[in-house]
């Protein structure tokens, strides 16, 4: 009889995402996680710890996952920190799930959200830096009043409730910027 191929790391971290992607992170079980794989729950345990480490590998191809949404997003206004709140803001209404994991959720693996928008590119700072070059004074205060306003958007298109198009969207962040400078 031949030998069963075994399944690896790799498939089960995709099936893993795939599964918090669609259905949410509290979806992803052991044996949600099996049968979405594949296999049994035996592989999975010879090749994590524990439930707690697949979600941390979920939420590290979250993360990057976010970063090549936020990378491959328009970058088509002017004014600072409206291209991130629109990013973020798309974010949030496409990808809800891994939204709510990343951003909602208490366990970020050890990542402050600011850590996480601001990515490995520094997409933040950038943006604080335009700010800045604009002659805003306290770029770094007027980043949390607009991180403020971006993220309760954001909150409110996971919950339906927000419901207006780019073009107002832009107005508001606009809006919000030139209040807050």
């Amino acid at each position: 009889m031949p030998r069963k191929e075994k399944i690896t790391k790799r498939e089960i971290a995709a099936a893993a995402f795939r599964m918090a992607r669609k259905e949410g992170m509290e979806e992803v079980t052991a044996r949600k996680l099996a049968e979405a794989a594949g296999c049994s729950t035996q592989p999975i345990f010879r090749l994590y710890q524990n439930m707690e480490e697949v979600q941390a590998d979920v939420l590290e191809q979250a993360r990057t996952f976010f970063e090549e949404f936020y990378d491959a997003y328009p970058k088509s206004q002017s004014v600072p920190f409206v291209n991130l709140g629109l990013a973020y803001i798309s974010f949030a209404q496409k990808e809800k799930n891994l939204f709510r994991a990343m951003f909602l959720g208490e366990n970020r693996n050890g990542r402050s959200l600011y850590e996480l928008l601001n990515g490995k590119n520094g997409n933040v700072l950038k943006e604080i830096n335009r700010a800045k070059n604009e002659g805003c004074e306290d770029p770094q205060e007027l980043f949390m009043k607009m991180w403020i306003f971006i993220h309760g958007a954001a909150c409110m298109a996971i919950t339906g409730d927000y419901d207006l198009g780019i073009t107002e969207t832009v107005g508001q962040l606009v809006g919000a910027y030139r209040a807050f400078r």
